[in-house]
């Protein structure tokens, strides 16, 4: 006789979660930065394998919980392949100069006491062409944490105050595959979206922007005030001239005519390689201990800079802990960490649970602003469970689009919440794919830059201020 599926109960969907809040609470109490490196992964699995306890105990079999990792593992295949390109990228782009170019022109550039505010600038400029918060941090990011990091500011800060500018321009730019999705999901269009988006978007980043000058303002620099010494370091482990920032500007201009991301990180991989063996002779020589350059020692070099660790020594420890690059190998904790996520919002999901989770928080009220409320905390839910930054748009998108309606309350509205609750809150979690992409990529953990990302944890608080107040809320006609 086959077992008869049960329905699964609102406390029964959340005793994973709690269970699993608890284990990684605990886990970090005990190995500090350490957790990413393996025992948090291994806590996702225990508590997919509890949530697959509560599944059997509904009748749901163990091949449809294995499908539904399957094809959850499938949907950021994409997403890994990135992660290894991106490990690529940074080890090319270290060896070739590119990176050091950036640090150098930055250090003359990026004043001390404007340092915070300037990130979130330059890499809200660069997500608006891009319309990706990940390669932004992957090109710029990289190199203001490696600024930051010369002059002493805190790596929190500077991760922080870059992803609050990724985040901003992801938001917003038309490029973006979430800025696509949301509207797409509630059934508005693109560019109402967009200009509704403006209404908490705006103010949010404005807030940011003066808090992160305060903080930039009251944060004392232990760094050296004149970096000639730092520049004359990089000058000479490095050949450094702006003609090196061609591949960083045609890696954008890819992403800008929409290339799909995984072309332009390669082609940005391979030229990276290619004017590594060009400007940086002494560099592979160096590395590879020879007097000069042959095509086995570049061949191997540039390939290791791809797939392993480089280590460039410039005879100082500040630069030296800059000019470290762990290739694709270097991805494969937050790539683990990315699976093993996956796993349990794909059992999560089988068993009903995310489902559950949802509907309940649409119960919760009936009044315009608990509608808005259940959207953001279903976000955040799914965020937190499916480890997912797309289903925490999809799902609340396709189960709060009829109950915006009933309320006479026009798709854009539900749009922006899913943006402003979804989108931005993803990276602020360490096991969803953009928390662990964007700690493994600028090498700071989501702990460190949680409070200092300030315009992703406000987003959410905006839209229900906005909503409360009844500012701008778009009504059917």
């Amino acid at each position: 006789m086959k077992n008869k599926k049960k329905s699964i109960s609102l406390i029964e969907s959340t005793i994973p979660i709690f269970i699993l809040i608890i284990f990684l609470a605990y886990n970090v109490f005990v190995y500090g930065d350490e957790a990413m490196s393996g025992s948090n992964q291994f806590i996702l699995l225990i508590g997919a394998a509890i949530a697959s306890i509560v599944g059997f105990s509904k009748g749901i079999k163990f091949k449809q919980m294995i499908d539904s990792v399957s094809s959850n593992i499938k949907s950021i295949t994409g997403a890994i392949l990135i992660l290894l390109f991106v490990g690529a990228l940074s080890g090319t782009w270290l060896l070739s100069g590119i990176i050091p170019t950036m640090i150098y022109y930055g250090l003359q550039i990026l004043h001390p006491t404007i340092f915070l505010p300037s990130c979130l600038i330059i890499c809200a400029i660069i997500s608006i062409s891009t319309g990706s918060s990940w390669t932004t941090s992957a090109t710029v990011g990289i190199a203001l944490i490696g600024i930051g990091r010369a002059i002493e500011i805190p790596e929190g800060m500077v991760a922080g105050a870059v992803i609050s500018g990724a985040y901003f321009g992801d938001k917003l730019s038309p490029l973006s595959d979430t800025t696509n999705l949301a509207p797409a999901v509630s059934g508005s269009n693109l560019f109402t979206h967009i200009k509704y988006l403006t209404i908490t978007t705006i103010p949010t980043v404005i807030i940011t922007l003066i808090i992160l000058s305060l903080i930039n303002l009251f944060t004392i620099s232990s760094g050296p005030t004149d970096h000639q010494y730092l520049l004359k370091t990089i000058g000479n482990t490095f050949n450094i001239t702006p003609v090196l920032f061609l591949v960083p500007l045609i890696v954008v201009f890819m992403i800008f005519k929409k290339t799909p991301p995984l072309i332009a990180l390669f082609v940005g991989t391979v030229l990276g390689g290619i004017f590594a063996v060009i400007f940086q002779s002494s560099v592979i020589n160096g590395i590879s201990g020879d007097t000069e350059m042959t095509f086995n020692n570049a061949y191997q070099t540039v390939l290791n800079s791809m797939t392993t660790e480089t280590s460039i020594d410039s005879g100082n420890s500040v630069l030296n802990d800059l000019f470290n690059s762990g290739g694709m190998k270097g991805m494969l904790n937050t790539i683990w960490l990315v699976i093993c996520a996956m796993v349990f919002g794909g059992i999560m999901e089988s068993i009903g649970a995310l489902e559950k989770i949802s509907s309940s928080l649409l119960k919760l009220g009936k009044s315009t602003f608990s509608i808005f409320a259940s959207t953001v905390g279903s976000c955040l839910a799914i965020n937190l469970t499916a480890s997912d930054q797309y289903l925490s748009i999809v799902i609340p998108g396709k189960m709060f689009s009829k109950a915006f309606k009933d309320k006479s309350l026009a798709p854009e509205n539900l749009s922006r919440t899913l943006e402003d609750s979804g989108t931005v809150t993803s990276v602020l979690i360490p096991w969803n794919t953009c928390g662990a992409y964007q700690s493994g990529i600028l090498g700071v953990s989501v702990f460190d830059y949680f409070i200092y990302a300030i315009f992703n944890w406000l987003s959410p608080f905006m839209t229900l201020i906005v909503a409360a107040f009844s500012i701008k809320i778009k009504k059917l006609k």
